[in-house]
């Protein structure tokens, strides 16, 4: 999320910026360090919108120049798997891996996929998540759209752009290459949808991802030996431990919410700790039969108003971009950042050993885990791409087993083989163990900006106005309510 992912989730819409101009795989386009998760969400993921508007004055996106194909699925018959057979291709591909290990995977790769199949030329456009999300809806529904793009799995873009027909379905290519059998299905539940793009989470695939998320607790190990404490067993111990650091002079927990969706993982996190899980994720998804105004949401919302009166979080949080909170925390300011796996790779390589990771403690140390995360943001083939087999042919390339492990040496958290890499022990063991524990045990439960194709800004600007006082817990939970009932109504 975001996210990314967006990180790998959605985020709020920028302006529009300008198309970058796009580059081959072994000379990656600079692109701003600008955070969203995931998804994502993070998903980030908080990882964690509309990701709306333009790639150039002339609504143009680079892209092949070749008539566009139809955008019907694809059948067994027309789907070719020898990538060397396909003749001369160029494939242009637009990603959000722009971060230091998120970079160096995507370059690795690629510079690999081309040694292997000379005859396909990749064209890379990596930009950062906001950038791609201000411009993906406009080049998809221009005449030359990308081939192959990083598309967030929310409603405000995969969902919309299945409903308009922009991306091709990838069920044929999942059956030819085995996806299937390489991904489970509660990964690949992230990148279904129906073919209207009212339900998420079934029907047909239009994506593959190659990193999972999950959001937790980063730490400051020197800092909290500091303190002479450890790492928090239950949720009172992690409160204590920000009460301490906050007497103690230090930022107790670092976070910058200029850009809205970063307290969607904050508030995430705590919602976690009060409502069931079953409950979060029919929430996210957008299903009928839950509520935002139950008691245990207002218990969440006024425990992140009561850290902002305790002065948990730095002066001036909600001016404080994303990226400069968590390169603060690189540098030794705070003590505990709560944010998606996806930062791992940037501050392992700023604090060494004293990073530390782990999920958000519950109420008991033997509790349950409940974590934000699902997967990073999908690889998609655009429906007007002329070169669907090729693009098909590259996105099982990047995800499958050999992928996993560059993705792994490169300080990500790979999707699939998790738990057939090897990590030495430290912040990457305690990510990879983080995990596999919230995977193995149900946890994990989705982005909540997936809810519906607006969540996105509406919970950003909600969580905005929350904590900086301007909305009570049931105010803001009552906005919350109307958008997710209005659309849940209406959605069948």
């Amino acid at each position: 999320m975001t996210p990314q992912k967006r990180q790998p989730h959605d985020a709020g819409a920028l302006p529009p910026t300008p198309a970058p101009t796009p580059t081959s795989a072994s000379a990656p386009t600079p692109a701003s360090t600008s955070a969203s998760a995931s998804r994502g969400r993070v998903r980030v993921l908080a990882l964690a919108a509309a990701g709306v508007v333009a790639v150039s004055s002339a609504a143009c996106a680079p892209g092949s120049s070749a008539p566009p194909p139809s955008a019907s699925k694809p059948t067994a018959t027309a789907v070719r798997t020898d990538a060397a057979a396909l003749g001369n291709v160029t494939l242009t591909v637009w990603d959000q891996e722009v971060r230091g290990g998120q970079a160096a995977q995507m370059e690795k790769l690629n510079a690999a996929f081309q040694a292997k199949y000379p005859n396909i030329k990749l064209n890379r456009v990596s930009r950062s998540f906001d950038d791609l999300n201000t411009t993906l809806r406009l080049a998809l529904s221009g005449n030359e759209p990308p081939d192959v793009v990083e598309a967030n799995n929310g409603r405000s873009s995969m969902g919309a752009f299945v409903k308009a027909g922009q991306l091709r379905p990838l069920d044929a290519y999942a059956e030819a290459y085995g996806w299937k059998q390489r991904y489970p299905e509660s990964v690949l539940r992230y990148s279904r949808y129906s073919a209207d793009g009212k339900l998420f989470g079934e029907g047909n695939l239009y994506g593959l991802p190659q990193v999972g998320e999950v959001v937790g607790l980063f730490y400051n190990a020197a800092r909290l030996k500091e303190l002479g404490l450890e790492p928090p067993r239950t949720w009172a111990e992690f409160e204590t431990a920000l009460d301490r650091a906050k007497t103690a002079g230090e930022v107790p927990l670092q976070f910058g919410n200029l850009d809205k969706w970063p307290a969607v993982h904050v508030f995430g996190t705590v919602q976690g700790r009060t409502v069931p899980p079953a409950q979060i994720g029919t929430l996210a998804f957008g299903r009928k039969g839950a509520s935002w105004n139950t008691p245990e949401n207002v218990k969440a919302a006024e425990q992140l108003v009561s850290w902002v009166d305790k002065g948990y979080f730095a002066k001036g949080f909600n001016g404080q971009g994303y990226d400069a909170a968590w390169q603060a925390f690189g540098k030794g300011q705070g003590v505990f950042l709560i944010a998606g796996t996806w930062l791992l790779a940037d501050l392992h390589k700023a604090l060494g050993a004293d990073l530390g990771f782990m999920l958000p403690p519950g109420a008991t140390a033997d509790a349950a885990p409940v974590a934000t995360g699902g997967t990073g943001l999908p690889f998609a083939i655009t429906a007007k791409s002329p070169h669907p087999d090729a693009a098909a042919a590259y996105i099982d390339f990047i995800t499958d087993a050999e992928a996993m492990k560059v993705l792994t040496e490169t300080g990500n958290l790979p999707v699939a083989d998790t738990s057939a890499q090897t990590v030495t022990q430290g912040p990457q063991k305690d990510v990879f163990t983080a995990f596999g524990t919230v995977t193995g045990k149900d946890g994990l439960v989705p982005y909540l900006d997936y809810a519906t194709p607006t969540f996105a800004d509406t919970l950003g600007a909600a969580l905005q106005d929350l904590l900086a006082g301007k909305a009570a817990p049931q105010e803001f939970l009552a906005t919350l309510e109307k958008d997710y009932k209005t659309f849940a109504e209406s959605n069948g």
